[in-house]
């Protein structure tokens, strides 16, 4: 069996390190924001190019948290894209702001910056930029645009950990880093975990209070706060893994290249971005025949994902009701097409040569075309 991600894979890469620093937990007298969490905040941010590093319960509440900071008036607008996980825009509401959502490009499926002007309103308060798949949306372009417009720059890093935009690490490009720390992902815990990273120490300090009921002194709310704290356990597992992660993103590299390689240049493989540098969160390709060949893996014991199935602003929650940019047509086609072929640092290369042999059998079958 080829599973589409197995983080499991990675537990067992690195059992004895993650156990030992598991069981120093246990042996702790501290579980909550103890001297774990602490270490991987510094860790982090120094890994990452920024001051500050905010450990949080999960990428969800990174964003809300992050958002918050900004301290938002009702009303106001968040400008994001629709074609991300449903997560990016729950957080924007949940911090009481209103979703603006834009179309991507077509060929790097990130924010498309040609359509920020036609969303622009006088209540954009902040553009929440999502680096889909691994890699950097343009953030010169997004960048500039927000510098004129006087708008905060919120990264959503989560499928992009040590991604890379002109040699420079993402989150520590605009005014806010989040991550997610989901089991899945590039750096990945064993559980529900978070991070928020930022240079800005006044942003650092009101995420740090917010995390916890708004405390700077125990037991007394100088703001309404809420609890997102990260347990020992995950910083110490995030702590080891983050140790491996860049050889652990080369794999990815590695793999997503004999993709390529192996695929053809029929195949509708991943483009990469000129100055980005991928990390191969998921190696996406493109196919009008999803569900046949989807089915046709399957048969062979192979999983595929689809990353995702539904744009945002046609989901039920969202129909109707966010405003979005006049045309939505790449985010909904890519909801009819991507694929997410199987891809983590364990898999090997036998088992990519093996899915990419299946799909090519498949297509010389005549059973679908790319």
């Amino acid at each position: 069996m080829i599973l589409c991600a197995n983080p499991s894979a990675q537990v067992f890469s690195y059992q004895a390190e993650i156990e030992d620093a598991v069981l120093r937990v246990v042996r702790s007298d501290r579980y909550i924001l103890g001297q774990e969490v602490n270490a991987l905040e510094q860790e982090f941010a120094a890994y990452i190019g920024t001051t500050h590093a905010v450990g949080v319960a999960n990428g969800t509440d990174a964003l809300e948290l992050a958002l918050r900071s900004l301290d938002l008036k009702p009303g106001d607008e968040v400008i994001t894209v629709s074609h991300t996980a449903v997560a990016t825009v729950a957080a924007i509401e949940a911090a009481g702001a209103v979703p603006v959502l834009v179309d991507v490009d077509p060929d790097f499926y990130t924010l498309n910056p040609i359509q920020l002007t036609e969303v622009l309103s006088s209540r954009t308060r902040a553009v929440i930029v999502v680096h889909l798949y691994g890699q950097a949306a343009d953030l010169d372009e997004i960048g500039a645009f927000c510098k004129q417009q006087n708008l905060i720059l919120i990264e959503d890093c989560s499928q992009a950990h040590g991604a890379k935009w002109n040699d420079k690490r993402l989150g520590s490009i605009g005014h806010i880093g989040c991550f997610s720390c989901y089991p899945t992902k590039n750096l990945g815990a064993i559980g529900d975990a978070g991070l928020v990273t930022t240079s800005d120490a006044n942003l650092a300090h009101k995420i740090r209070i917010l995390r916890e009921y708004g405390w700077q002194k125990r037991y007394i709310s100088d703001i309404p706060g809420r609890n997102s704290r990260l347990d020992e356990l995950q910083a110490a597992i995030l702590r080891i893994k983050l140790r491996h992660l860049d050889d652990d993103n080369q794999n990815r590299r590695d793999l997503a290249a004999q993709y390529t390689s192996l695929l053809g240049e029929g195949a509708r493989t991943p483009e990469i971005r000129q100055g980005a540098e991928h990390v191969f969160h998921l190696y996406v390709v493109r196919t009008a025949h999803r569900q046949a060949l989807m089915a046709h893996l399957k048969s062979q014991d192979i999983y595929a994902g689809i990353h995702y199935p539904e744009a945002v602003h046609l989901q039920p929650a969202y129909k109707g009701r966010v405003r979005t940019a006049r045309s939505m047509e790449v985010t909904e086609r890519l909801a009819q097409e991507v694929l997410s072929l199987p891809i983590y640092p364990e898999l090997g290369v036998d088992s990519v040569s093996q899915v990419a042999q299946t799909i090519k059998n498949f297509v010389a079958s005549g059973a679908i075309t790319y």
